[in-house]
């Protein structure tokens, strides 16, 4: 069954969102994971692709928007509206909705800030995996 993350965030900005989305892409690939980052839409998963080549000056991560390269061509693909197919060990939501393939995923990690739509959806997805059983651990960045 797959295990849920929720990282609580401190910043109400979808900056620190971003900045953290690129942080945990960056453990997860030097732990040698691959990586799918679900967005709601082309700007933001542009956004993301952009941040990964600048976050910091001193790492790189290879990666792809999913709808430029088809399935899973990198270690980290960026997408909004297409099943990566083929791929199946951490998804990063960022969308407001959950994607309807999330399941097969080994890992989902869900990154929440002190936004109003942002703490609705994901309390919203927290709801959903609890009442279906999921093992859910709470990262509760805040206190750090």
């Amino acid at each position: 069954m797959t295990d849920i993350d929720f990282y609580i965030l401190a910043a109400s900005e979808q900056d620190g969102r971003v900045a953290f989305a690129c942080r945990l892409v960056e453990k997860a690939f030097k732990l040698g994971h691959k990586i799918y980052i679900h967005t709601d839409d082309e700007d933001q998963s542009r956004l993301i692709d952009d941040r990964l080549w600048d976050f910091r000056a001193d790492s790189f991560i290879p990666h792809n928007l999913v709808a430029k390269t088809g399935p899973m061509s990198s270690p980290v693909e960026i997408g909004h509206n297409l099943d990566p197919e083929n791929h199946s060990d951490l998804l990063i939501n960022l969308a407001s909705e959950l994607p309807g393939f999330f399941s097969r995923f080994h890992r989902v990690s869900e990154i929440v800030i002190q936004h109003p739509e942002i703490l609705k959806s994901t309390r919203e997805h927290f709801t959903f995996y609890r009442d279906r059983g999921y093992a859910i651990k709470n990262h509760d960045l805040r206190k750090k």
